[in-house]
């Protein structure tokens, strides 16, 4: 299907078409890293409710997916990655896109209030109209700054874990934040740079797309030195240690590394090897951010036995 105009005129939705309307990719990242809020905050909470917040939260996320769908579809249906979702694919209907997002938003913000405080389910309805409203419906289409500002609804899943135990937001949820605030970045312009005709052709003022490649690759290298202090700074918290330090270091060197691979790089050696290096530095910088937050996790496990923490 080529033409915007043909969008949900064909085929039947199953549960997996639904499913896929979650961005269930998009929603590990934020299950992973709001368990870890969950985990590593101060205090206890009952299995079954840490488990409900995580479910809550994985709902919100997945409506967010889902309204963000919904308003992309015409140019979804442009960009060769998007161009399967199911509302190009005509799988979903948009205004049942619509629907779905709206009423996966409301069970789950008002279930972790229930399940949890206030404040949780605050912060996750301001991360779903961050991520719907403020990013797709507005940045996105207008600023070459879409991913830097936009990239706060990524960031929210630890502090609303962290706030569904202690019921407050600390420097530890904040530096947790900033981890994702600053890594997005980087990761989304990597990609950028090999996916860049996509983009153009949408219309989208992705930064390789308004100020070019070499633009977008000093871009790449300022953020990744800009983000360093973030991700090292957390290991001198509560959550922190010197198992993460040890592994924060590690990733930071090879993430800079990337980042330097990229800046010195010109677009004949980058077509040359069909973007080889960008291609790698983004599939690190996944791992980059699982392992920061998997270090996180294992200082909270180690501190029982007097091995982890400060």
């Amino acid at each position: 299907m080529s033409d915007a105009r043909a969008i949900g005129q064909s085929g039947e939705a199953g549960f997996g078409d639904y499913v896929a309307l979650l961005k269930p990719r998009v929603m590990s990242l934020v299950v992973f890293t709001a368990l870890v809020g969950v985990l590593v905050a101060p205090g206890q909470v009952h299995p079954f409710v840490a488990m409900t917040s995580i479910l809550f939260i994985a709902l919100g996320a997945g409506a967010s997916g889902a309204l963000n769908m919904w308003w992309d579809a015409d140019i979804d249906v442009i960009m060769k990655r998007t161009a399967n979702r199911p509302i190009p694919a005509g799988k979903v209907q948009p205004g049942e896109a619509l629907g779905f997002g709206l009423a996966l938003s409301g069970i789950a913000v008002v279930m972790l209030a229930l399940a949890t405080n206030l404040l949780a389910a605050g912060l996750l309805a301001f991360t779903i109209f961050f991520y719907a409203v403020v990013y797709s419906m507005w940045l996105k289409r207008s600023t070459p700054q879409n991913i830097v500002i936009g990239g706060a609804a990524g960031a929210f899943p630890p502090m609303i874990g962290w706030a569904a135990v202690t019921g407050d937001v600390s420097l530890e949820s904040a530096l947790m934040f900033m981890l994702i605030f600053m890594w997005t970045p980087p990761h989304f312009w990597a990609l950028a740079l090999f996916m860049n005709e996509d983009y153009s052709k949408a219309g989208v003022p992705m930064l390789t797309v308004t100020h070019g490649k070499k633009a977008t690759r000093n871009h790449i290298l300022v953020y990744t030195i800009a983000l360093i202090p973030f991700a090292i700074g957390a290991g001198f918290t509560s959550i922190g240690g010197p198992v993460y330090l040890v592994v924060s270091a590690v990733l930071n060197a090879g993430f800079l590394w990337g980042a330097w691979r990229i800046w010195k790089r010109d677009e004949v050696q980058a077509e040359a090897d069909k973007y080889a290096v960008e291609k790698q530095v983004f599939k690190f910088s996944l791992l980059y951010l699982f392992l920061h937050f998997g270090a996180f996790l294992a200082e909270a496990a180690l501190k029982p036995y007097g091995f982890g923490g400060w």
